[in-house]
């Protein structure tokens, strides 16, 4: 055998004897597993919020006089007429998430602008202009969570809303005939549905965007003689709806964000 044959083969041997303890020692020893991915965050709504943001209204009402002489009274032809604009809107309020995808929370909020438009006495060829500045609600909401970061819901309770008081004019050369008719609060009722969205670019922020629909009791208000400032023998009535779409950024000041759960 040559001399590099033999060297070879030394190698060899002595490979062999190193590895064989080296392979034994890993295969009695635990294999290490990668520890799992952390769980996908679960958000939760429960909390208290502030909001501000704006919308576009649109108000109608059916409306007539009702004229007293003598003890009768007789009532003019009924005629409808709206006002149109926007508003802006703050909120608060605050939510708890049930076990599940279920959202229940209550809130209030004010809105201000300029909701304006033309009523109109046919029988009377009265006209005017009539505006509302301000009207405010307080209600709850029942909400489903479609996403984890995304709530559908519905919601109702109770609104107020101030329309100013305002001067009458002829319908046929717009003189002013000395009369007004007074401001008055409409109170009434309100049904709602919309959806929230939690931003993730800014942990806390969520959008908000939601439809209302409004009814206000009737109301007999009277018209007042502006020389005098006494009440005339004729009474106006109305009945008004109210429509709105409002969109807003809500900030909730104590939100608990995305809740990891446990391995």
């Amino acid at each position: 055998m040559t001399a590099k044959k033999t060297l070879l083969a030394a190698t060899a041997v002595v490979t062999a004897l190193v590895a064989t303890p080296a392979m034994a020692a890993d295969l009695g020893r635990p294999v290490l597993k990668a520890p799992p991915p952390p769980p996908a965050p679960v958000y939760t709504w429960t909390g208290c919020y502030l909001g501000g943001g704006g919308g576009y209204g649109m108000w109608n009402q059916d409306n007539f006089a009702v004229h007293e002489i003598g003890g009768l009274a007789t009532t003019s032809q009924t005629t409808t007429a709206g006002g149109r604009g926007g508003f802006g809107t703050v909120q608060v309020g605050c939510d708890y998430q049930l076990s599940g995808d279920w959202v229940i929370g209550a809130f209030a909020d004010w809105d201000f602008g300029s909701l304006r438009g033309e009523t109109d006495l046919s029988n009377e060829r009265w006209f005017g202009t009539e505006k509302q500045n301000w009207s405010w609600a307080v209600g709850g909401r029942v909400g489903y969570l479609v996403l984890p970061q995304l709530l559908a819901y519905v919601s109702g309770g109770y609104t107020q809303a101030n329309f100013q008081g305002f001067e009458l004019f002829f319908t046929n050369n717009g003189d002013p005939i000395n009369l007004h008719i007074p401001a008055h609060k409409w109170n009434g009722w309100f049904i709602g549905s919309g959806y929230e969205y939690a931003l993730k670019w800014l942990p806390g922020l969520y959008w908000k965007t939601e439809y209302r629909y409004s009814q206000y009791s009737g109301a007999d208000l009277p018209i007042i003689d502006d020389t005098t400032g006494l009440a005339t023998n004729t009474i106006w009535h109305a009945n008004k709806i109210e429509q709105t779409i409002r969109s807003e950024l809500v900030w909730r000041f104590n939100w608990e964000g995305p809740v990891r759960t446990p391995y």
